[in-house]
């Protein structure tokens, strides 16, 4: 990567784009041109091999079966796992955040195995489908403002020794295990239930990722009027009484 292009790689639209994902890969996009950087965005299908040249790779939600089908594909391609060893960033919601894990449930009822590039095991809950607005407070370390989001699941997901929370919920489920927390990351990958998508009302996570792709502390300031709107309206939300 040089000093003014980005190469931004969209995991398996044809499988995990189901909520509106997609929209992460738009916003991300977005944030770089509005830098001045070149930004290369390449949307790899489930049928094609994922590059390990790229510099941030994003990974949406999806239903049950498409979840399996494509860790199943990421497994036999292993692309993304050496790209991350390469020193990727990784930006994964909801069914692609279980996919990182070591496993989770699939739609046939067995446990799926996954990645390995977060330490977390992903259940299938018992109880009733986290659904609704959340706010949470992100982990101090990344230094970001409180994240807004839409969760739709009924994962239990549970972190290792080596995952951090993303954030601490304030109003909403997260990662539905009742401890609080929400997402997990470690060094360079992200993993999170928040749809919206995420990255529409949380642009500061797209600026963060840009910012370790680049091995930068800061970029240039950009407008974030209609973006902090739409925060402010989903905080707003997330905080009223049912």
């Amino acid at each position: 990567m040089s000093d003014n292009s980005l190469r931004l790689v969209w995991i398996y639209p044809d499988l995990l784009s189901t909520y509106g994902d997609q929209g992460n890969a738009l916003v991300v996009e977005r944030r770089a041109r509005q830098r001045r950087l070149d930004v290369q965005r390449l949307d790899v299908r489930s049928d094609q091999q994922i590059p390990t040249s790229g510099d941030i790779y994003l990974i949406g939600g999806g239903e049950d079966r498409p979840q399996r089908l494509a860790a199943e594909r990421l497994r036999r391609d292993g692309g993304l796992n050496r790209a991350v060893a390469n020193g990727a960033i990784v930006f994964s919601v909801c069914a692609g955040y279980q996919i990182l894990g070591h496993e989770f449930i699939n739609d046939l009822g067995e446990r799926e195995q996954g990645l390995g590039l977060l330490d977390v095991v992903s259940t299938r809950g018992e109880g009733e489908r986290c659904v609704g607005d959340v706010l949470a407070d992100i982990d101090p370390e990344l230094n970001l403002p409180p994240l807004t989001g839409f969760e739709n699941h009924q994962g239990v997901t549970h972190l290792g020794q080596t995952a951090r929370p993303f954030a601490k919920v304030r109003f909403g489920n997260g990662n539905g295990v009742g401890d609080g927390y929400e997402g997990a990351w470690n060094d360079t990958v992200f993993g999170t239930y928040m749809h919206g998508p995420v990255m529409a009302r949380n642009p500061h996570i797209a600026d963060l990722l840009i910012k370790l792709a680049l091995d930068v502390n800061a970029l240039p300031p950009v407008s974030d009027h209609w973006y902090e709107a739409l925060r402010q309206e989903r905080i707003a939300a997330a905080t009223q009484p049912a």
